[in-house]
């Protein structure tokens, strides 16, 4: 990362949408902001994820900018997850990492955290965020490294919640991703 902090952008693929995020260097925490179109209706929402030196998720707020109240989850790093009330959330248990539906920067979380050697592949378990309906579920996915170099280039596959999506995700030197085909472009 950049001194200080890391800055970017992304828009949609197709329609309307833009996210602008910052991710802090000396704790890693990420705040994000999406201004987007789902199903004909327009949303906006911020999210804040902290994670520990290890990458792992440890706090997640949604907020849907709305006056509805945020989503705030806490995880003890270890396969627990809390609300903002400390009522545990056994459906969650086992998942290490989350997967917000309108960011890409969530991808970067597994990518960084499992840190895979070319040819080295992973099966994860993720709390799954459908924003901007504020859903929770579960989903399994893979990574797979495919190249590392300056950046590197990661194949995602969702064979449980999106019944057998790949895509081939491009990334940077920090981890974050460049192109998502057909969902995101980096634009900064």
């Amino acid at each position: 990362m950049s001194a200080g902090h890391l800055e970017a952008a992304w828009s949609q693929w197709d329609g309307p949408g833009l996210e602008r995020l910052r991710v802090g260097e000396s704790s890693i925490e990420a705040d994000g902001v999406v201004v987007g179109e789902e199903d004909g209706t327009c949303f906006r929402v911020r999210y804040v994820v902290h994670c520990d030196p290890r990458w792992r998720t440890r706090e997640l707020i949604v907020d849907p900018l709305d006056g509805s109240d945020p989503l705030h989850l806490r995880f003890d790093g270890e396969g627990d997850w809390r609300d903002a009330s400390g009522r545990a959330l056994p459906e969650l248990r086992g998942c290490i990492d989350i997967d917000l539906s309108v960011t890409p920067f969530t991808n970067t979380l597994p990518i960084r955290r499992l840190d895979l050697r070319e040819g080295q592949s992973s099966e994860i378990a993720v709390v799954y965020v459908n924003v901007p309906i504020m859903e929770l579920g579960t989903s399994r996915q893979r990574y797979t490294c495919l190249e590392r170099g300056a950046g590197g280039l990661y194949r995602y596959e969702d064979e449980w919640m999106f019944r057998g999506f790949t895509a081939e995700l491009p990334v940077d030197g920090d981890g974050l991703v460049l192109d998502y085909p057909g969902i995101f472009r980096r634009i900064s």
